[in-house]
């Protein structure tokens, strides 16, 4: 059975106390999860289809040419039309499709009209289209996801290479802590965003390599905050009885440092994953991120740049996505940094 420390649980009284913060969480949670089910909401793909006594889904399965539905082709159904073939037909069979049938790739070009095209209810355009007739609804879920994870990940290897190095440097002290200074100080002078045209330049840039570069200079600032934090305790009691006792030099820091250094890390958690989408919303905007068609949301703020009087639809879709994500994550920040303070300077109501 897990014990839970007393401590840790009035720390999570207090985060569930800072209300904006509570429900700011639970409310991106609950986007994140929606956009891991993001097939079953935005999708071409059908949910279910019903032909002649058999169900089919296709949402999650493999293609399923428009031959097996009785129609005159052997690529991939178009369900939105299969859905009319049935309904004319009258012989039972029905499909049933997401809230927007649109996947983020696909474009649709109508009759006399070209895009980007405003929302519309009947067409099932939401949030309009862009400048290629792809539907914005779907760019900006999938935009989200790809977004969210990205920072997630860039979260989860800078924080695990700059906490391991401050660690070091702070405790170790000496010679380790003056070679990591001086290499820090001339990461610090590579200029990041030349190192991404340069990169871009060379290969076309993708989830990975994007990343990978974002990983190699990003983790240099939470390592300052974690030196000068475990500079700090290593002069503790805790740690000087640890060492008398024989205890190595990773147990200490493992055991003893980085359980009361946590409050400092958990605080910039929050906000480090609100500069990687900020990061990468950027990037995408400059024309050096994610290449083209993946949904993003930065391809999606040139867009709006370039047609903020012709379809006002994108920019305003886009631009108060980012705002409501970047403001809950900051609420979060807030309720937790007042959470793990332990001499609770300041309450939010």
């Amino acid at each position: 059975m897990i014990k839970i420390n007393p401590l840790t649980i009035n720390k999570f009284r207090r985060f569930r106390s800072i209300k904006r913060g509570y429900y700011s969480c639970i409310i991106l949670a609950v986007f994140i999860l929606i956009s891991l089910a993001g097939e079953l909401l935005v999708n071409s793909r059908a949910l279910v289809v019903r032909y002649n006594g058999e169900y089919y889904f296709p949402t999650y399965g493999s293609i399923i040419p428009g031959k097996s539905f009785g129609l005159d082709y052997h690529y991939e159904t178009n369900y939105r039309e299969l859905k009319k073939v049935f309904e004319n037909s009258g012989t039972g069979n029905f499909v049933i499709l997401p809230p927007v049938p649109y996947n983020p790739y696909e474009t649709e070009i109508k009759k006399d009209s070209y895009p980007p095209l405003p929302p519309s209810i009947k067409d099932r355009h939401y949030l309009g289209t862009d400048k290629t007739g792809r539907d914005v609804a779907a760019r900006l879920l999938y935009g989200f996801r790809i977004a969210i994870f990205f920072s997630l990940i860039l979260l989860v290897f800078q924080y695990a290479i700059g906490v391991t190095i401050g660690c070091f440097m702070g405790y170790l002290g000496g010679r380790f802590d003056l070679v990591f200074q001086r290499i820090i100080e001339i990461w610090n002078n590579i200029p990041f965003l030349y190192a991404i045209i340069i990169v871009s330049s060379i290969i076309i840039p993708s989830f990975l390599s994007l990343l990978g570069i974002m990983i190699f200079f990003g983790w240099i600032g939470i390592t300052w905050y974690v030196r000068t934090a475990t500079y700090r305790e290593r002069e503790r009691e805790y740690v000087l009885a640890a060492r008398a006792l024989g205890a190595s030099t990773s147990r200490i820091i493992m055991i003893h440092i980085i359980p009361n250094i946590i409050s400092i890390i958990i605080t910039f958690i929050p906000f480090s994953v609100a500069g990687g989408i900020t990061a990468l919303t950027a990037l995408d905007f400059l024309g050096f991120g994610l290449a083209p068609p993946t949904p993003s949301w930065g391809q999606l703020l040139s867009e709006a740049s370039e047609f903020n009087i012709k379809a006002p639809w994108i920019g305003a879709s886009v631009i108060t996505s980012m705002i409501a994500v970047l403001t809950m994550v900051t609420f979060i920040g807030e309720a937790v940094r007042e959470s793990f303070d332990p001499k609770m300077f300041t309450t939010y109501e």
